[in-house]
């Protein structure tokens, strides 16, 4: 019968190196499940007001700075038009915004908030999520700024390839 002696760390080690990166390797992986996580944390929180994260995210980008064109606020959420629009039209369904077509230039369609959409914000849609992340504030203000350097960084070098 044959002997059966145990690895080596060293064994072990090369047999995992051979076998490849593992998916937790990956930091892209962990940026993508994060932003599942996210999606979940703040999915119970949007439900109540009937709301998806991507419509979330157009108000508060229209908090941030009414009175957008859909092009501006497409290029803010990293939404193409034909992806935004829907979600446009929805919330000004819900009467959450308006969408007008320039007067100045007929070919842009400006979207504003609705009163409606402005009180968004006393009915707790300023929310953040830095206690559940388990960061203290700095740390997360950290780390918001080190995946916001991250993510330009890769839209630069996306480009220049």
């Amino acid at each position: 019968m044959p002997s059966t002696k145990p690895k080596s760390i060293e064994q072990s080690s090369a047999d995992s190196a051979q076998a490849g990166p593992k998916l937790s390797d990956f930091l892209c992986f962990s940026i993508y499940s994060a932003n599942l996580a996210y999606g979940r944390a703040y999915k119970p929180i949007l439900e109540k007001l009937g709301l998806t994260y991507t419509q979330y995210i157009a108000i508060v980008a229209l908090w941030e700075e009414d009175g957008q064109t859909v092009g501006s606020l497409g290029e803010k959420l990293f939404l193409e038009s034909n992806t935004l629009t829907p979600i446009l039209k929805k919330l000004e369904a819900m009467g959450y915004l308006r969408r007008q077509r320039d007067p100045g230039d007929e070919r842009q369609v400006v979207i504003s908030l609705t009163d409606e959409g402005r009180r968004l914000r006393e009915k707790g849609l300023t929310m953040n999520l830095v206690k559940a992340s388990g960061l203290e504030p700095d740390e997360f203000k950290k780390m918001q700024q080190g995946v916001a350097t991250l993510r330009d960084n890769l839209i630069k070098a996306a480009r220049e390839n």
